[in-house]
């Protein structure tokens, strides 16, 4: 026999998924875009404040200023691709760590690792793609709907108080860096298959708007692929990404559409104006 408590957690599912039409989930437990932006924005600060107490805030490099150069060549038309409604206010840490990683919280706040440019020694276009993926899941607010995801399967479902843990794609070592104000936002846990494939399509179209070539993007999980091979059919049925053969299919699918947009984009025209 069903408990009355489950009963009742059944009975507020039900009604939450009654309301959500044209609203998500986070929206109604209180976690609307500017909402989670705001808070994400402050717990940013606080994880880079941590990692400039630690010594790992890279602002200097030669590899932070190309992470930095590249991010800010694609952030207009990250701005122009937004559709949440809410203006983001972008922002790019570099952090020094061996980490092959990078990740971005509700809202544009971002942070790539040295280890992931210098590691695979990475160009430009490279580094472009990589930036573009992330700059994808923060657009399509793929950590907000995992928030709405949680609270209707009852995991993390703090509703009255911190903010409800995230999904995303960073390890959970983060460097040291504080690993609870992280998961808040969805940095140490990964994304689904699906939420993947968007965030791979939407950063090649990025990064062809910005000049960068979408081939790099294939050269990208080439090198990965070098260092960690998760082809095997296991991963293929088990794992909660995409395996990397099939992800750099995917992006050879894509080619012949964004192709041409590269082409004229390459010399850095027609670049959008900023919003006011």
């Amino acid at each position: 026999m069903k408990s009355p408590t489950f009963r009742l957690s059944a009975l507020m599912v039900s009604a939450v998924l009654a309301l959500s039409g044209c609203t998500s989930v986070a929206d109604i437990v209180g976690y609307d875009s500017a909402t989670l932006n705001e808070s994400a924005a402050k717990s940013y600060t606080q994880v880079m404040q941590q990692a400039k107490s630690k010594r790992i805030l890279d602002t200097t490099s030669h590899t932070s200023r190309r992470i930095q150069t590249v991010f800010n060549r694609l952030k207009p038309y990250a701005e122009q691709a937004n559709q949440t409604g809410v203006p983001f206010r972008w922002e790019m840490s570099v952090i020094k760590s061996d980490e092959l990683n990078a990740w971005a919280m509700p809202g544009g706040k971002m942070a790539m690792y040295t280890g992931m440019v210098d590691r695979l020694k990475l160009s430009d276009d490279e580094i472009a793609a990589v930036v573009g993926h992330e700059m994808t899941h923060a657009l399509l607010e793929h950590s907000k709907k995992a928030i709405g995801q949680q609270v209707l399967t009852g995991l993390a479902a703090d509703i009255g108080g911190s903010l409800i843990s995230g999904k995303a794609g960073v390890s959970s070592d983060i460097v040291g860096l504080s690993s609870n104000i992280l998961s808040q936002y969805g940095v140490n846990m990964p994304f689904s298959r699906s939420q993947e494939r968007e965030a791979d399509a939407g950063g090649v179209r990025l990064m062809a708007q910005a000049g960068y070539n979408p081939q790099a993007a294939i050269t990208v999980w080439e090198k990965m692929n070098r260092i960690s091979d998760n082809n095997n059919t296991w991963n293929a049925i088990t794992s909660s990404h995409p395996t990397n053969n099939a992800r750099i299919q995917a992006i050879r699918n894509m080619l012949p559409e964004v192709m041409p947009i590269y082409e004229r984009n390459k010399r850095g025209q027609n670049i959008p104006k900023r919003n006011s």
